[in-house]
């Protein structure tokens, strides 16, 4: 096998049918009456938002912009209402200062210089405001993780990884560009550096310090078993880097599991006690 960018390239109009026919069913048989989705203006929350219009109807699905006063941004905030118009879903804008500032003056340890621990409230804010959107209007939340952040772990465990479905967890970053792209997502928001928003000027590509081009075709070799020399030998990059990569995915798989627990009955959740989504 020959990593090259061409491995990464799929049938978008039939990934785009199969992503629909399983948001479709999967709202279904919930009994929901659609989907409630954060709506930041980035790549992948307009891809998610825009498919789940696609799948069920824009009527059907709520788009919540979640700003707060420390990362506003009014581009993004322009990104999202286009995006939410072109696709037809609806929207309700949720301003989460006050609720953040509250969190941080009632822990008694409270670090402001922690931006990691700081930030991780916040995205676990915003999901408090996702679930109360989905409990109240019988709702389900989608969620809006790919593939290359969800294998390096870079999400906030029960923040925005926290999601009733995932339609774009199993496409790389770069496949969920071109998805944006084949859906009519304008190239600007499509090809938009990608940011979790957690503080100003926080770059994902940046923090993972590598870019996504390179990153996804590791993974796929990853995935694939290949080893880390073949990868590096076949990328032209340096053989660290690979095991730096190869090193994140497995230490983050805490962060991809249900929490685990000791093995004392006949079957455990999450060990052996797993069922198909149809079974009852």
């Amino acid at each position: 096998m020959k990593l090259t960018p061409s491995v990464l390239e799929l049938d978008l109009s039939e990934v785009e049918k199969r992503i629909k026919r399983f948001i479709k069913e999967y709202v279904e048989n919930a009994g929901a009456e659609g989907i409630v989705l954060g709506l930041s203006g980035g790549i992948d929350s307009a891809t998610t938002a825009g498919i789940c219009s696609l799948a069920i109807g824009g009527k059907h699905v709520t788009g919540l912009m979640l700003p707060e006063k420390e990362t506003y941004n009014s581009k993004d905030i322009d990104d999202a209402k286009f995006v939410a118009e072109k696709f037809g879903l609806k929207t309700n804008v949720c301003d989460i200062t006050q609720v953040l500032e509250g969190f941080y003056k009632t822990i008694p340890i409270f670090d402001q210089a922690d931006k990691l621990c700081k930030g991780n409230i916040k995205a676990r804010t915003r999901m408090i405001y996702l679930y109360y959107y989905a409990n109240k209007l019988n709702k389900i939340v989608g969620g809006s993780s790919d593939k290359s952040e969800t294998m390096m772990g870079y999400f906030t465990k029960w923040g925005d990884a926290a999601a009733d479905i995932a339609p774009l967890m199993d496409l790389y970053k770069t496949q969920v560009r071109k998805l944006a792209e084949h859906m009519g997502i304008p190239p600007e928001i499509a090809a938009k550096p990608s940011t979790p928003a957690l503080w100003p000027n926080q770059l994902a590509e940046t923090e993972l310090g590598i870019k996504y081009e390179t990153l996804d075709l590791i993974l796929y070799g990853l995935e694939r078993f290949m080893t880390t020399e073949e990868i590096a030998q076949q990328l032209s990059v340096k053989k660290p880097l690979i095991e730096k990569v190869k090193s994140r995915w497995l230490a983050v798989e805490h962060k991809r599991r249900l929490p685990l627990a000791p093995k004392l009955e006949y079957r455990t959740v999450g060990t052996d006690f797993r069922l198909p989504r149809d079974t009852y």
